[in-house]
């Protein structure tokens, strides 16, 4: 659709637009004007709003869909919807469904069911067959049929050498590697952060080393193989650490930050609501100290929702039995915007595309228009009444919450909240 954006004040640092108020004029799903007073046309719908902001599209680079196979919790068609009414224009979809994608016809699969939806959808590929950390999936394959990275979600790699191998391997096509850092056995039987908290709760706990040891092992076979990695959600002081010092190195590797790691804390579990229950665990609030601070030195290259629709009959239960994993979508903006400044939570929101090579567009006359689109002033609380997923375990409810995602532009079409 043709669109005239009225009074919208525009964030983007590489823009010569930055900060300003104005209008914006969308012809063809081109930028065809900025400025003041843009004439009305017959041919273009017009969209204003009080306190109105956009910036480049939002890219989210984990989200859970459930289809094919678990779509009681999401499907493509809903998730992609509910990630647009979030202010996502993209996603990187995990491949934990129903089959597990591991295969270029399962790529084909998930592109072939997003191809119409304002959001765009980048599947990420398995990086072993079913996910199991024994054999290689199809990479090079699935690069082919559109695979922008290949991981196993929430699995740590326990074989050294494959891992090792993979690195070397995806080399030859540019590609990259997620790589989950958790040791299994160290885990145990955990199911909360070790420390105060779980032990007045007589919950089991999951130790910082369980995670920082495969971080640093990890970060050592890349060193050793070459390639790219990504290191997704990391929850630790340590682990920042980890990665600054491997990035001076100049190994080629990127992290992330889940949302609700930034946001909160372990001392959420004292009702043993499993809606709180997620891997890596809530940590404490030195942790959530050194997270933001790594976000803030660049340390943490993105932050990411972890969106994971869990269905009620593996979160509503007992908490040493329930599935981790919260929704994430909806909350996600709102939430960082009480913990960190607006232009680094769209840096971290935007370069997600830089680190998967997605084309990043700035906000410019002639180019591609791809935003986000949102207000900063508001003050709320998040109800399940703002919860758009068909899943609903939120970590977020009854949370406050900063500023109001009103949609996205993204594919010549408009999707706002109402």
């Amino acid at each position: 659709m043709n669109l005239i954006i009225r009074k919208v004040t525009i964030v983007d640092p590489s823009s010569p637009f930055h900060h300003q108020t104005t209008d914006l004029k969308i012809t063809d799903g081109i930028i065809e004007k900025i400025g003041n007073l843009i004439p009305s046309e017959l041919t273009h719908e017009e969209f204003k709003r009080d306190g109105l902001h956009l910036s480049r599209g939002w890219f989210d680079t984990s989200v859970c869909l459930g289809e094919p196979g678990f779509e009681d919790r999401e499907t493509i068609n809903h998730g992609l919807e509910v990630a647009a009414k979030s202010g996502f224009t993209g996603i990187a979809l995990q491949p934990n469904s129903y089959p597990i994608i591991d295969n270029q016809s399962q790529v084909h699969f998930v592109k072939q069911k997003a191809a119409n939806a304002a959001t765009d959808l980048f599947p990420i590929g398995a990086l072993t067959k079913g996910s199991e950390g024994k054999d290689l999936a199809e990479l090079f394959d699935m690069k082919n049929a559109g695979a922008i990275a290949f991981g196993d979600y929430g699995k740590s790699m326990s074989n050294a050498n494959l891992l090792k191998i993979a690195l070397q391997y995806v080399q030859d096509f540019d590609g990259l590697v997620f790589a989950f850092s958790q040791d299994e056995n160290i885990k145990g039987n955990g199911v909360a952060n070790e420390g105060i908290v779980s032990t007045r709760l007589g919950l089991k706990g999951i130790p910082n080393l369980a995670e920082e040891l495969i971080v640093a092992r990890n970060l050592f076979l890349l060193e050793y193989a070459g390639g790219k990695m990504h290191i997704p959600t990391i929850s630790t002081s340590k682990s920042v650490e980890l990665v600054k010092e491997a990035k001076k190195k100049g190994l080629q590797v990127t992290c992330s930050v889940a949302v609700h790691h930034l946001v909160l804390t372990d001392e959420k579990l004292g009702g043993f609501d499993t809606r709180f229950k997620v891997s890596p665990p809530l940590r404490t609030e030195e942790d959530r100290k050194a997270l933001l601070e790594g976000v803030l030195d660049n340390t943490i290259d993105c932050i990411t929702s972890d969106h994971n629709p869990i269905d009620i009959e593996n979160k509503k239960m007992e908490f040493d039995l329930a599935k981790n994993g919260t929704i994430g979508l909806e909350s996600a903006f709102s939430a960082l915007m009480t913990v960190l400044p607006l232009e680094v939570i769209i840096d971290k929101l935007t370069f997600g595309k830089t680190i998967l090579n997605i084309d990043n567009h700035c906000i410019e006359e002639k180019k591609i228009a791809s935003l986000s689109i949102f207000t900063i002033g508001d003050n709320w609380e998040f109800t399940k009444k703002k919860i758009l997923s068909k899943s609903k375990n939120s970590a977020f409810l009854g949370q406050e919450m900063k500023g109001k995602v009103i949609g996205i532009y993204n594919n010549g079409k408009l999707i706002t909240n109402g």
